[in-house]
């Protein structure tokens, strides 16, 4: 198969090696040279171009599958609709008929609160903030665009794993986390996030998936976790300096039926106990 990742960071480089061990033909775009040279290195196949610039669009590779897996960098001058929806609608219009599996990476932010109830696929999306009136704007102009007929959408939790472990280093620096001690996290590993990628783009029947690990924490659990196993005291809580929003106020619980019953998905890491040991225990071996 020939795959193209548009947005070959944290998620789109270990979705980029799952596809690549398995014989798969991987491109990937990326702004920067460096970048470019750096995945070469890797066997995939590199081009060097920006989703809000169509022009640099106009040679992407006939693929069978697309992931557009763009992040916001927030040093960039561009809205994040434009990143989001306007760049999205750059790739789709200049990738080719041979692309049937489009897969699109969205947040389950878009899940509107629920006072910790649990929500799922069919429950209320609401755009309450600029990232997620992005993330939805570009989920509709995806399903309503000729090359999204059969696409995928994959609304992620809060991604966590190697080198990304959310208040760690507030932890450690014995710094009051700013945020609620109540109101549940959705979490997924990195690598489980990933191998959902490969999942829905070989067994997905398109549509809107939730990838979670279908265990939610109260925030003060996950930290408390946390400190644990860093070593560090327990947290400590104080209100922020600003009204708190998005992750740090949510109160709602991400069911994750559909991926596991749909896709057939196994998780490496079923809750973040077993993803923020597998981490700890890692980091530890390398420094030593």
């Amino acid at each position: 198969m020939n795959r193209l990742i548009v947005g070959c960071g944290y998620l789109g480089r270990r979705v980029a090696d799952l596809w690549h061990r398995a014989g798969d033909t991987v491109h990937v775009v990326t702004r920067t040279q460096a970048h470019a040279n750096e995945f070469a290195t890797t066997g995939w196949h590199p081009q060097v171009a920006d989703v809000l610039e169509p022009t640099s669009l106009v040679d992407l590779p006939e693929v069978d599958t697309l992931l557009f897996a763009v992040g916001y960098d927030r040093s960039c001058s561009a809205s994040i609709h434009e990143v989001y929806v306007e760049g999205l609608r750059n790739v789709l219009d200049a990738i080719s008929a041979s692309a049937e599996r489009v897969l699109y990476i969205s947040s389950t932010g878009v899940y509107a609160e629920a006072d910790g109830d649990w929500v799922d696929e069919t429950s209320a999306v609401v755009g309450n903030r600029e990232g997620t009136r992005a993330c939805l704007a570009a989920e509709q102009l995806l399903q309503s665009h000729a090359r999204g007929k059969k696409a995928t959408i994959l609304r992620l939790a809060g991604i966590y794993g190697p080198g990304r472990l959310p208040r760690a280093g507030d932890l450690l620096a014995h710094r009051p986390i700013p945020a609620p001690a109540a109101g549940y996290l959705n979490l997924i590993h990195v690598e489980d996030a990933a191998r959902s990628v490969v999942a829905a783009a070989e067994r997905g029947s398109g549509g809107i998936y939730s990838v979670a690990d279908g265990m939610p924490t109260l925030r003060r659990d996950y930290l408390e976790e946390l400190a644990r196993l860093l070593g560090a005291p327990l947290p400590q809580f104080e209100p922020p300096a600003e009204p708190p929003s998005g992750r740090r106020v949510s109160n709602k619980r991400v069911r994750n039926d559909r991926l596991i019953n749909e896709l057939g998905l196994d998780l490496q890491y079923p809750s973040y106990r077993e993803g923020l040991a597998a981490i700890v225990k890692e980091n530890k071996r390398i420094r030593r």
